[in-house]
């Protein structure tokens, strides 16, 4: 079954009640992929004037399981297993994008990775790996 971003995007709030408090938007999907933004926000921001590592950790780890929700369909037990991420340079006090891929989809467990993007020119801030424990 074939989900639509506003489909995923409700999925995700529904489920994870802080993408709604960040402000979490799916703006584009298809299998194997998915596009996510948060919109800036002053209260982001940490010492040292960049947009805070939970913050691009919670963008990324959803952005993956909307990657897998439209792969997959519903599955809303779906969760994450593993979550590496190397913060490449000091995000700009702006939007937060992030662009998951879905590497590898296994029965048991799905292997993704995700490019962080900050700014007008969307320079890439972080990138991200992981996996997701998929249902039986």
């Amino acid at each position: 079954m074939t989900l639509s971003a506003s489909e995923v995007q409700a999925l995700i709030r529904g489920g994870v009640p802080m993408a709604e408090d960040i402000g979490f938007t799916v703006e584009d999907v298809r299998d194997g992929f998915a596009r996510a933004i948060v919109p800036f926000a002053d209260n982001f921001v940490r010492p040292g004037g960049t947009l805070s590592g939970p913050l691009q950790m919670a963008l990324a780890d959803a952005t993956m399981y909307a990657a897998i929700l439209a792969s997959l369909g519903k599955v809303e037990m779906a969760v994450t297993s593993n979550l590496n991420i190397n913060f490449l340079q000091k995000p700009a006090p702006a939007d937060l994008v992030a662009e998951a891929v879905v590497l590898r989809m296994g029965r048991r467990l799905a292997f993704c990775e995700v490019r962080l993007m900050s700014g007008e020119e969307e320079r890439l801030v972080a990138h991200v790996t992981g996996s997701y424990a998929l249902p039986a």
